[in-house]
């Protein structure tokens, strides 16, 4: 436990302290395939907060292969309706835990904690822009020459989304990625900076109990 993580609240102290900390893959917990794990540390201090798993080659293709079963399985049968509401409820989450998010990224990333609270409000406030737009994907009817044809458009997921983000932004950046690709009725598999993976790891947690 560092200086700072000492100063933060009891959940948020909790997650923190927690570890090693394991990757999500298609809905479960898992140590990397080879063991291998990597601190994060706190940049005011220098010092540990807490062991991360490593993902390597064999955990990427797990991942993909598990976004790949669910894109074709159960999430293609989730109405734009009820992705719409499992979005609003991750938004809900994430605001209902704002202050331990917010003190996770000030202690991984090392902006203060007010700084934090705003990244986390946007974080929100993304989740629940995009959470509109499932029901409002639409095709169109294209005129043509022809008699007595039917052309259209119809919008599919373009499918598995392999997203990359930043450490400055770490948890708002997740949400500018994850939030459309979720809308349009695509997967995720979500790689958070090294330097900044903590909020990212708690998001996903949110997300599980928010239904996904």
């Amino acid at each position: 436990m560092t200086t700072s993580a000492a100063l933060l609240s009891e959940a948020a102290r909790a997650f923190a302290s927690r570890g090693p900390h394991r990757l999500l893959i298609g809905g479960r917990w898992v140590d990397a395939a080879d063991g291998a794990t990597f601190p994060t540390t706190d940049p005011s201090t220098a010092e540990v907060i807490t062991e991360v798993a490593r993902a390597g080659a064999e955990d990427v293709d797990r991942a993909v292969a598990a976004a790949r079963r669910a894109l074709e399985g159960p999430w293609s049968r989730i109405s734009p309706a009820e992705r719409s509401k499992l979005m609003n409820r991750l938004g809900d989450l994430v605001e209902e835990n704002a202050q331990e998010l917010a003190e996770l990224e000030a202690l991984d990333n090392g902006k203060p904690v007010r700084s934090a609270r705003g990244d986390v409000a946007g974080t929100s406030a993304h989740l629940r822009y995009f959470a509109g737009w499932p029901t409002k994907i639409e095709g169109d009817t294209i005129p043509v020459s022809i008699p007595n044809m039917l052309c259209y458009t119809r919008r599919e997921p373009v499918g598995v989304c392999g997203q990359i983000i930043p450490w400055n932004f770490p948890l708002l950046m997740a949400s500018w990625k994850v939030s459309p690709a979720l809308a349009a009725g695509c997967t995720v598999i979500l790689k958070p900076a090294e330097q900044t993976p903590l909020t990212a790891l708690r998001l996903a947690e949110l997300a599980l109990e928010a239904g996904f």
